[in-house]
């Protein structure tokens, strides 16, 4: 068939078809609703954090519970490509570092290295060069279980913690992620202790050369050489003078770092409630000598445990907990669907958010900002001094649509909640982090000390949380549906920002998801509550862009592989639920609700439904950090696809209806 007879084959859906569609949809994601109002799906990453959480068992000398190490074992195999490498997301390509970790973890588990799975991938590691080549993370990790010297780990010197403020290398001018992933790994870095690894499992046969050859790792492709080079004089002279470092200075040191990492602890929602800041905390504290019955101990232990999700035969290890995210999105397709099943629902969910708000401590966030309020809400159940501008802003909305869909009340059971004073705190919080480009990071205003990005440890190249165009338009839309357009100097700075990061072809970047899609569809969505007309050129040009790119079985796919360094834009990839479902809702943002596209990703949307009302999504369509550390949120493919058919029949029957609201 041709694309043009595709085309024609799957065009104009019939009303009642995505209207049944809709009601499928919005049964399933009902029945996920936890009793107390809120929502949590699954939060999947690739194969380092479940191998990472079987290496910290037999690092601490724990006595493993082999059937879930059966089941992680089983997780692994299945994740494994053709050519026994392990990817960064599904389908990807080979990564060495997720490669050796996941090799590790089934040796330690008990696979044997002659089992066909093994041989291929040992074949794959030392075909890209073996251990050796891991990144920085991956190297620290075999230098703790003493399988790689520490002299090739880039030095990290706990005495970092004494610099002050204005030094060029301080821990407070890098992202929150960073921040509680570093603290504790410095201690780490300095006292390296030694994993206890009962069963002394080794992991020789990676390597290519012998251990006295090896050497620091090279400069990453992002790094400048001038700033590398220099960066790695300083670790020479580190490396120099460490012996005389004075005891009482480390001591100090290791006092201040052990201080920041206790009082963030955060209960059993761990230190960041971040999975490598999680194990790191735990580290340190056993490295200190902190008993495993003691309190803090105990529960950061905890934290990790909670991040498993076991099934019948496979088990894996997430990097968080994703509540507040899931229950906000959810609650926006809710209110989007409208009627007294869907608005209740979503009345629930939001009273389950609103006491969740951080209104009483400063957080990191506080460095930048000491006379700002807080005011946000964080990713998770508990994370309170690391809220999120993202999903404050996406809860701000919700709350504020649903009280003008309850008249103006939001009502739960009946009952009224007052939101008006929440929702004013928390838009002072949102404006207040505003970075003077006009646009927002995640967690940190003016995160842009970007030559820290070339220090030797900073292999990864995602040490800051810069502002971005996705969380930049979900903000511009809170201020917009606020106030009804764009009446304030913080909206107007928010929308030059956002026109100025166009890119040539129409697109936008995305960083939280994958990736000129997802820019694309937060962008249209925040110019058109900032009141730009569907015939703007931004606005058309963007529409166009997205038509262009539509798949020929009529949906929308982009692969992680478009985060490459030289961002030369768009990477095709097979059609998901979730890319298509922000496509269409980009495209009606734009004022494309009739266009032809739409009506074919729509039919795509109702061709791929499931029979319990559920879209299949093999694909990770978000990011953790771009070219490092990829994700797949399991709601996706629940709430946005429910989203886009509920948008799309409102549509259908009142077209100017699509300037409403900001998302």
């Amino acid at each position: 068939m041709t694309t043009s007879q595709l085309r024609q084959a799957h065009i104009a859906p019939e009303p009642q078809d995505a209207d049944a569609a809709l009601e499928q949809a919005l049964e399933a994601l009902l029945a996920h609703q936890r009793e107390d109002g809120h929502w949590l799906y699954e939060l999947e990453a690739d194969a380092t954090i479940s191998a990472e959480y079987v290496l910290l068992v037999h690092y601490l000398g724990e006595t493993p519970d082999s059937l879930l190490e059966a089941r992680i074992a089983r997780y692994l195999r299945r994740i494994q490509n053709e050519d026994g490498s392990w990817p960064l997301f599904a389908h990807g390509k080979a990564d060495v570092s997720a490669s050796v970790k996941a090799y590790f973890a089934l040796k330690m588990i008990g696979d044997p290295v002659d089992a066909e799975h093994m041989v291929r991938a040992r074949k794959s590691i030392l075909a890209q060069g073996g251990a050796e080549a891991s990144n920085v993370f991956t190297r620290t990790l075999l230098a703790l279980f003493g399988v790689m010297p520490w002299k090739t780990v880039p030095m990290m010197p706990v005495e970092l913690m004494l610099l002050p403020i204005w030094f060029p290398i301080h821990v407070s001018k890098v992202s929150y992620w960073s921040r509680t992933v570093l603290v504790p790994l410095l201690v780490l870095n300095s006292l390296r202790p030694q994993a206890r690894n009962p069963r002394g499992v080794g992991i020789d046969e990676l390597f290519g050369r012998p251990r006295g050859l090896m050497r620091l790792p090279r400069k990453a492709p992002h790094q400048q050489a001038s700033w590398f080079y220099f960066f790695s004089g300083v670790d020479f002279m580190l490396r120099v003078c460490e012996p005389l470092i004075p005891n009482a200075l480390r001591k100090r040191a290791v006092a201040r770092a052990e201080e920041f990492v206790r009082e963030r602890l955060n209960g059993e929602s761990g230190l960041g409630a971040i999975f490598p800041a999680m194990v790191n905390a735990v580290l340190m504290l056993d490295v200190l000598g902190v008993p495993r019955d003691d309190p803090a101990m105990l529960s950061a232990r905890k934290s990790i445990d909670h991040l498993l999700v076991v099934r019948d035969d496979e088990a894996y290890c997430q990097p968080c907990h994703s509540p507040v995210w899931d229950t906000a999105l959810a609650c926006h397709a809710l209110l989007e669907v409208g009627g007294t099943r869907a608005t209740s629902a979503a009345a629930r969910g939001l009273a389950w958010l609103r006491p969740l708000q951080v209104l009483d401590l400063y957080g990191d966030w506080a460095v930048r900002r000491p006379q700002l309020r807080p005011g946000g809400w964080a990713f998770q159940y508990a994370n309170a001094h690391y809220p999120d501008v993202d999903d404050t802003a996406v809860v701000v909305m919700a709350l504020h649509r649903a009280a003008e869909t309850l008249d103006g009340k939001l009502r739960v059971a009946g009952e009224a909640i007052p939101v008006d004073e929440g929702l004013a705190r928390a838009v002072e919080w949102v404006e207040g982090m505003q970075s003077s480009n006009g646009g927002w990071g995640a967690f940190e205003p003016d995160s842009t000390h970007f030559h820290l990005n070339h220090i030797p440890f900073a292999d990864h190249g995602a040490l800051l949380d810069p502002p971005t165009v996705d969380v930049s338009a979900r903000c511009l839309s809170m201020l917009a549906q606020l106030e009804g357009g764009v009446k304030g100097a913080k909206a107007q700075a928010a929308l030059d920002y956002i026109l100025a990061e166009q890119e040539a072809n129409g697109s936008w970047f995305g960083r939280w998801g994958t990736n000129y899609i997802y820019g694309t569809w937060s962008a249209l969505c925040g110019l058109n509550a900032a009141g730009l007309p569907a015939q703007a050129p931004a606005m058309r040009s963007a529409a166009a862009w997205l038509i262009s790119i539509q798949n020929e079985d009529g949906g929308w796919g982009e692969s992680g592989d478009s985060y490459r360094l030289d961002y030369s834009g768009h990477m095709a990839a097979p059609s998901t639920p979730s890319q298509t479902a922000w496509a269409l809702l980009g495209l009606m943002a734009a004022g494309e609700t009739g266009h032809e596209a739409v009506a074919r990703g729509i039919d795509y949307l109702i061709r791929t439904q499931q029979a319990d009302g559920n879209w299949e999504e093999e694909y990770f369509t978000a990011v953790g950090f771009p070219r490092v550390f990829y994700l797949k949120y399991h709601g996706y493919s629940r709430y946005f696809p429910l989203w886009a058919l509920a948008r799309y029949c409102n549509l259908r029957q009142d077209a100017s209806d699509v300037t409403a609201w900001g998302m």
